[in-house]
């Protein structure tokens, strides 16, 4: 403005001189003035972001808790507000961001896990197959998965193998159908996973051979008074010399109010806890003790069913301590390669059910594509080693890729890194439409429901025990995005009230 009216005088004379400047300098004064006035509404707007995260950090209920906030505008890179930014903790289930973005960029959103099946024999005139068939698990979480399949279709892939051994001509099996999963390794659940979680269905451990999500389903009646005991009537699916020791109490509660507990490979299981008077049939859910031996067992049953008879049964390569022998390399046929769900489907379905065994096998993936150790430990090594050549990792401990572990620990600075990056992937809109939106989808549908920052948090959610977290993007009335992470941990009000003075926090950003 000011050099178009420098251009519009003529400066013939001093009063000419006199009114340059003088107008000049009213011009230039109204200048600065519009600009003060145009950074106050960003620094207001910045206070009332940073307000509600003072406010909400200085409650009373969490004195003695641990506070991570962080907001960043992705386009500009300045950090609207923040609190204890750089402080890790336990974060629960949004550490799956970690486990879902790594593998949407190092597998690609196409890539498909693969379970391969192989004779090591061979088939004489009258369909006697002098070897064993092999079950090659490749980590695919998706086989008989009830999120793809209905319960009465879980087993249809098993018809397609028994199937295809039978259009080979084969009749009889010498030796046995053998499961084997120990290109995954058999640590059996990550490091620091509690006793508590890991009979639970949501602690069912990642494994080199998966199926029906590894999780075992009880099916009990129960008594008509309190404390009768429950009867445990079947389970799905059957798993051969299971121990079930059954301490479920019949009482007036609504819902399931039970658990289960075993660990990895142990057929002894023990239940505690109760469930509703009255009821014919009702379904607990717990965690499959043997994946590997479970899917040898289910072919060898669907082959008798069409007559193919197994002279050895199932077995499985952990249970004999075969190990690793580059058995696929020397004369054993692959004649059938099974390929699961793609990951981009996968990781969909982890952030937006929150399904840990999901997020631990694409962890596993990650290692088993890049080294061909499916290990979560090496699958973890890969991860840093990708994230940590575009943004630090000191201070960011990963020990598992769902979030279950308390020995994580994560920052929201890190959350905030790990979305900026996602931000300018070329995965980024497969990665955004992974996440659950606030008061619409997925574990968050009740967050902000008919507040500001409903239909504009795009997130993923953790909980556990006084923990309570979120991170993920902001779509702000202003048209900005923004990448906000918010862990609160050790808190002493209820999840619920924790939730409430989040939601202030989020508001504000949804109004930025």
């Amino acid at each position: 403005m000011l050099k178009i009216f420098l251009k519009t005088r003529k400066t013939n004379n001093e009063n000419d001189d006199f009114y340059l400047n003088f107008y000049g300098m009213k011009i230039l004064r109204l200048l600065i003035l519009f600009n003060c006035l145009i950074s106050l509404n960003i620094i207001i707007a910045q206070n009332a972001v940073q307000n509600a995260v003072n406010s909400l950090a200085n409650s009373p209920e969490f004195l003695n808790a641990g506070i991570s906030f962080q907001a960043v505008d992705l386009t500009s890179g300045v950090q609207i507000a923040a609190h204890n930014p750089n402080l890790s903790l336990t974060t629960a289930s949004t550490g799956k961001l970690f486990s879902t973005a790594s593998a949407l960029e190092i597998l690609g959103a196409d890539y498909r896990p693969e379970t391969r099946l192989y004779i090591d024999g061979t088939i004489e005139e009258d369909g006697t197959l002098n070897g064993n068939i092999w079950i090659r698990g490749g980590g695919d979480m998706s086989l008989g998965s009830k999120y793809f399949h209905t319960e009465s279709h879980q087993k249809d892939f098993l018809k397609v193998w028994a199937d295809t051994l039978k259009k080979l001509g084969i009749k009889t099996i010498i030796g046995g159908v053998y499961g084997d999963g120990s290109e995954f390794g058999y640590l059996g659940v990550p490091e620091g996973w509690n006793w508590s979680d890991m009979g639970n269905y949501y602690g069912a451990g990642p494994s080199g051979i998966c199926v029906f999500d590894n999780m075992l389903k009880f099916n009990f009646k129960t008594g008509s008074y309190s404390g009768a005991k429950t009867e445990l009537l079947s389970t799905f699916p059957t798993v051969q010399n299971l121990v079930f020791h059954n301490y479920i109490t019949s009482e007036k509660v609504s819902g399931d109010h039970s658990y289960i507990f075993g660990g990895p490979y142990s057929l002894d299981r023990f239940s505690n806890g109760s469930l509703p008077l009255n009821q014919a049939s009702f379904e607990v859910k717990g965690s499959l003790p043997d994946p590997e031996f479970q899917l040898a067992f289910e072919l060898t049953q669907q082959l008798n069913l069409i007559g193919i008879t197994v002279k050895e049964g199932a077995q499985s390569v952990r249970q004999k301590n075969l190990g690793i022998k580059n058995r696929y390399q020397t004369n054993y046929k692959l004649i059938y390669t099974h390929k699961g769900q793609k990951i981009a489907e996968i990781a969909t379905l982890t952030n937006m059910k929150s399904i840990n065994l999901f997020a631990e096998q694409l962890v596993c993936l990650v290692g088993y594509k890049m080294t061909g150790n499916g290990s979560s430990e090496v699958g973890l090594q890969q991860i840093e080693k990708y994230w940590s050549e575009k943004f630090s990792f000191n201070g960011l401990n990963l020990t598992d890729g769902s979030g279950l572990s308390r020995t994580n620990a994560i920052s929201a600075a890190h959350f905030c890194n790990l979305l900026k990056a996602m931000s300018l992937s070329k995965n980024n809109s497969i990665y955004y439409a992974t996440l659950p939106v606030a008061g619409k989808s997925g574990t968050i549908s009740g967050l902000c429901k008919d507040q500001l920052g409903e239909g504009r948090i795009i997130a993923k959610s953790g909980t556990m025990d006084r923990i309570k977290s979120y991170a993920g993007y902001v779509n702000s009335t202003s048209g900005k995005k923004i990448a906000f992470a918010i862990t609160i941990s050790n808190f002493n009000n209820t999840s619920n009230s924790t939730v409430e003075k989040m939601e202030k926090v989020l508001n504000a950003l949804a109004v930025f």
